[in-house]
């Protein structure tokens, strides 16, 4: 991801720094000083492009190694910088539009610098190696950041879309100025439905993986509930704050003013159906519908807000071309929900109807055994009843043996070292889940103690010490296959066996 991101980021650049005066020009800045401003802003922002993407990829590695303390301080830190590094610009080297860019440039280099402490550390549980670059992974990167790539791609044409509009209307300077607060103000008053987006896509994948139809329709459920709800206050605020909002930006009254209050306005109004949207929309990539995710974005970045914001302004004043965002948003959910009807005859915000999920996704409930443990009894009783399930299930004697032998192994290493003994007002709590499908049986443990990533641990064990973490290295020897992930702050290790394992 480094490598790959290394060479996107130089290419990209150097063609904004050989092009930033037609850019500058398709935002709408035609010519004298605005144009050179703008272009000198492009020039300064565009330098942090590599600190851009090295933080946006270092970002989900930290929260993976459980760095979340850092990630704040990286945040932090290139806040502040960023505000510093403007002040300094302004009033001290007086370097107009390109300091002020280079300045959020500088920001993101910081916020990187911060990030970089734990992968310099040796606490660090990645490695970064050039033979690890093969062509395949650069594909398959590649190919999963499609999506993304058609989510900010919709961005910038909405950008250039309404700014062209705007100019068209016969009231270009105060709607331009309006428009740039009601963006700044807008986008971060959405943070809600990107937080609540990337909670849908990290335990959307997670359940996905394990094929668990309940936990993925009642979770979609969850969110979705929960994201309208926090849409709906953010929402609120905004309607009630937006002229306080607005005049930190603003302070003189005037038709920009007017313009930007109502503008967010009917910009916080979309933003319950956004957080649906954006729902739906990573739980998409959670199960791996790329099609569906690639419209998606299209239709809500960029085809129906433009329209929305066209019709608007021609059928009135200007002021139409605010509904952009609430008319693009409900009805990109509206489209959703008629695709569902179409699909399966009524509409429904069920997982496994909503995404159509394969008939044979998932486990029925006498194939699956499943349990929440808290202490080493409830382990050594799941193990018998794991052994018990597998004979019945048509397993193998030996197979059973190795199934329970791996939750005693594993269940009681969470427990007697993950488990925190002295907090008494929470308890710490594990989920030990076992399913067989397909000739294949895969165990899941879950918990919520401190990270710890068991496979780095047999590696890092094996070169210091091959006699140590006995249990951990058997469970991980009878598997198949193992994978760990750390999200949400939860571990999640999933052991895969078969007949061909246990022979």
């Amino acid at each position: 991801a480094i490598a790959v991101a290394g060479v996107f980021s130089a290419c990209f650049l150097a063609l904004s720094l050989l092009l930033c005066v037609p850019l500058a020009r398709a935002l709408g800045a035609r010519d004298g000083a605005l144009l050179q401003d703008t272009a000198g802003y492009i020039r300064g922002f565009v330098i942090g492009a590599p600190a851009t993407m090295g933080a946006l990829i270092l970002v989900p590695f930290l929260q993976m190694a459980g760095e979340s303390s850092l990630l704040i301080a990286a945040v932090l830190g290139m806040t502040a910088a960023d505000i510093g590094l403007d002040l300094l610009n302004a009033l001290v080297f007086h370097g107009g539009m390109f300091g002020m860019g280079l300045a959020s440039s500088l920001s993101y280099y910081v916020a990187m610098t911060i990030a970089a402490f734990y992968f310099l550390s040796k606490k660090c549980i990645f490695r970064f190696s050039l033979r690890r670059v093969k062509m395949e992974k650069v594909r398959e990167l590649v190919r999963d950041g499609v999506p993304s790539l058609f989510g900010m791609a919709s961005t910038v044409l909405l950008i250039l879309a309404v700014n062209r509009i705007l100019m068209a209307s016969g009231h270009a300077e105060p709607a331009l100025a309006a428009f740039t607060v009601i963006s700044t103000l807008g986008n971060s008053a959405n943070c809600v439905s990107t937080g609540v987006g990337g909670v849908s896509l990290t335990l959307s994948g997670i359940l996905y993986n394990e094929e668990d139809r309940q936990g993925i329709r009642e979770m979609l459920a969850l969110i979705v509930r929960r994201g309208m709800l926090l849409g709906a206050a953010v929402s609120a605020l905004c309607l009630i704050f937006a002229p306080a909002l607005v005049s930190l930006f603003i302070p003189d009254p005037g038709e920009s003013r007017e313009m930007a209050i109502l503008g967010l306005r009917l910009f916080s109004l979309g933003l319950t159906f956004c957080c649906v949207n954006s729902t739906l929309k990573n739980f998409c990539q959670g199960v791996g519908r790329v099609r569906a995710i690639e419209i998606i974005s299209l239709l809500e970045g960029a085809v129906l807000p433009v329209l929305a914001a066209f019709v608007f302004s021609r059928r009135g004043h200007v002021n139409g071309a605010w509904l952009y965002f609430l008319a693009g948003e409900a009805l990109t959910l509206a489209g959703y929900m008629c695709w569902t009807w179409r699909q399966i005859g009524h509409t429904t915000l069920q997982g496994d109807q909503l995404l159509m999920l394969r008939p044979d996704f998932g486990v029925s409930e006498q194939n699956l055994l499943e349990r929440d443990l808290s202490d080493m009894d409830g382990v050594i009783a799941l193990s018998r009843d794991a052994e018990a399930f597998c004979l019945k299930q048509g397993g193998s004697a030996r197979l059973a043996s190795h199934l329970a032998l791996c939750i005693e192994e594993m269940g009681s290493n969470i427990i007697t070292y993950g488990f925190d003994k002295g907090d008494t007002k929470r308890g710490n709590h594990l989920s030990i889940r076992l399913q067989h499908k397909d000739e294949r049986w895969v165990l899941r443990f879950r918990d919520d103690c401190r990270a710890f990533d068991p496979l780095s641990h047999v590696v890092q064990q094996d070169a210091a010490d091959p006699s140590a973490a006995v249990g951990i290295r058997l469970a991980m020897r009878m598997a198949d296959e193992a994978r760990y992930t750390y999200s949400m702050n939860l571990n999640n290790l999933t052991l895969t066996l078969s007949e061909r394992a246990a022979a």
